[in-house]
């Protein structure tokens, strides 16, 4: 969550639901990233549970400036949004409800109108958890026997990011493992050979950015920056040697020096659909 620029006149975006709100925050979030405009704060309201607590957040989104994002499903809570919010001049936007509607205009359906449904306790819930846990095992090489169980194996040298990206695609329920590629050590067999036919990426970053990457995380460990660890010569070496690894495997290769967590997972899952597209074919 970001810090207001100005604390007399924060810039905030209301996240209100009857759930937990990851849904409306994820959009806001999303709709963010589209703007320069400087640092917007996002404030969670949820789960909200009568009408009083309605009037009181339209009441200080009135005051601050700021508008709503809104998924409550319970249709009187809903209501009482749009009127509140209408009646106080705030903007208030239903993330969920035009979706709603299209759904029961097109297919005649009926919602349940029960908060919280996208965290329900189903398969899909457990099976990201269980992703999580191993995604966290099997980070950075600790362990070779995670490439045997692995469904995306990434690869390249230290600060590419793979850690990030592999929690990221565990969320979405998909077995990540990683493996830092450094010239002094051979890859294990299990990656050269991958005899689960686990989707391997290669992550390869341009040498001056990740020189200042490297400077920054030795900084902060209040480490001397001039080590050969953040050398561009350094760093140049350990980028050919992982290039050429990623040409022996045959594995595609994804540039991440200005790509964001979510584009690089988001080209892994088209990755991982054509691939699975192709065996289906066969």
């Amino acid at each position: 969550m970001t810090e207001p620029e100005n604390e007399m006149n924060p810039k905030i975006i209301y996240i209100c639901s009857d759930g937990v709100g990851e849904t409306a925050e994820a959009v806001a979030k999303a709709t963010i990233r589209q703007f320069d405009g400087g640092s917007v704060r996002l404030k969670r309201c949820a789960p909200i549970k009568d009408e009083d607590e309605i009037v009181r957040i339209t009441e200080e989104a009135a005051r601050t400036g700021g508008f709503i994002a809104f998924t409550l499903v319970q249709p009187e809570l809903r209501e009482m949004m749009r009127e509140e919010a209408g009646r106080r001049g705030v903007r208030a936007v239903d993330v969920l409800g035009p979706m709603m509607q299209a759904y029961i205009d097109t297919f005649n359906g009926s919602p349940r109108s029960e908060p919280g449904l996208l965290h329900t306790l189903d398969e899909d819930y457990f099976k990201r958890i269980e992703a999580v846990e191993f995604a966290i095992r099997f980070d950075d090489g600790k362990d070779f026997r995670g490439l045997l169980q692995a469904e995306v194996i990434l690869i390249g040298v230290s600060r590419t990011s793979k850690t990030p990206l592999s929690v990221y695609l565990a969320h979405k329920g998909i077995r990540t493992a990683n493996l830092p590629l450094v010239p002094e050590v051979r890859p294990p067999a299990e990656l050269v050979e991958n005899p689960a036919g686990a989707l391997i990426v290669g992550l390869m970053m341009e040498p001056e950015r990740l020189a200042g990457i490297r400077g920054s995380r030795l900084r902060e460990l209040g480490l001397p920056g001039g080590v050969s660890y953040a050398s561009i010569e350094r760093i140049r070496e350990e980028l050919a040697y992982a290039r050429s690894i990623m040409e022996e495997i045959g594995c595609p290769v994804i540039d991440v020096t200005h790509r964001s967590i979510e584009e690089t997972a988001a080209i892994i899952v088209r990755m991982m659909h054509e691939a699975q597209e192709k065996r289906q074919n066969r």
